[in-house]
């Protein structure tokens, strides 16, 4: 019967012995349970206590409640609290070390969270694609609007009134030092604020990330233009692809990151604007993770091919198996149920 205490029914009293009695040998299993999974890991559990362990923790949360409502022993409260503790985080939040989290980053994190990305990605290349035609068609039309497009330190003296030996020369010329150096410091530098932007700016209903991306194409398609015009397009291609593979690439997964926020924003469905940026975020911001290492490999890649590599086909060919390398690593089918959890 429970007492009235100020006009208000107390609490029933509990007998602390048996309490203890009725609930002991569930939190002695549960105890042993999460010790075992402590020292080793949730394999060494069989399927029935794998089964068995969420109603077990369930039930010591319920003991630990009526402990502390009821005013029981201090000990028995701080051990059920322990307890419950130490099942949570084996149930919700295991602690892996630093070497396990970065694996699963690299194996599974990465490309999982580019896959749920595929239509933005889609988009934002066909973006980059109108962009380089164009930025060719403007040039090729009117030389006057190559001045427009390219700013004068991407440009280095690249421009219409250069001659073909001038170009020439800044592919195949000197390059410790040299232009050729200057020029490729200054547009892995340009490559990474866009990236960086494209997705930084997503969030305002993807406009600057779209506008950022048509741009970045027409730099490029000018650049082409004005090579193309020399003789040499094929040649700057060359140059360009054995880094570029994977700058753009970064740069086109930058801005789907981008736009995967911009348009949860833009697009709530049943949740507040501020809840669908962070569910949309859980897989961008991994994905921006591993752009900036795709910049990073980018600029190994052209530190290469400005030292060392003079053959166009070699080029090309470095270049080409890079993108293909990126292509394998994110597209190849992973586990769905980690997909399906990344693309929520």
């Amino acid at each position: 019967m429970s007492a009235l205490i100020d006009g208000r029914a107390a609490a029933p009293l509990v007998n602390a012995s048996r309490f203890r009695a009725a609930h002991e040998g569930e939190w002695d299993r549960l105890d042993q349970l999460v010790t075992r999974m402590e020292k080793r890991s949730v394999r060494a559990l069989s399927e029935d206590d794998i089964l068995a362990l969420p109603l077990l923790y369930r039930s010591a949360l319920s003991s630990l409640s009526v402990a502390r409502e009821t005013s029981l022993d201090r000990a028995l409260v701080t051990y059920l609290e322990q307890l419950c503790t130490r099942a949570y985080f084996q149930l919700y939040g295991v602690p892996d070390t630093a070497t396990r989290q970065l694996a699963r980053f690299f194996a599974r994190d990465w490309p999982l969270s580019v896959q749920a990305l595929w239509r933005e990605t889609l988009i934002c290349l066909i973006l980059t694609v109108a962009g380089v035609v164009a930025g060719w068609w403007l040039v090729a039309t009117d030389p006057s609007w190559y001045y427009s497009i390219i700013p004068d330190a991407m440009s280095g003296g690249r421009d219409p009134s250069a001659s073909a030996e001038t170009l020439r020369a800044s592919i195949y010329g000197p390059q410790e030092g040299g232009g050729l150096a200057t020029f490729a410091a200054y547009l892995f530098t340009h490559n990474s604020q866009v990236a960086i932007f494209a997705f930084a700016l997503g969030f305002a209903f993807t406009v600057p990330t779209v506008l950022l991306l048509v741009y970045n194409g027409l730099t490029l398609g000018a650049m082409l233009c004005l090579f193309a015009q020399k003789g040499l397009g094929l040649n700057f291609l060359g140059w360009l692809t054995i880094h570029g593979s994977t700058e753009m690439f970064a740069i086109i997964l930058a801005g789907a990151a981008g736009m995967k926020i911009g348009t949860a924003v833009a697009f709530p469905g049943r949740y507040e604007r501020t809840e669908a940026a962070v569910i949309a975020g859980r897989s961008a911001a991994i994905a921006m993770a591993g752009v900036v290492l795709m910049l990073l490999v980018a600029g190994l890649l052209e530190g290469i091919g400005r030292q060392t590599v003079q053959s166009d086909a070699m080029r090309y060919g470095i270049g080409l198996a890079a993108l293909a390398g990126w292509l394998t690593y994110y597209y190849l089918p992973r586990r769905a149920e980690g997909q399906d959890a990344l693309a929520a």
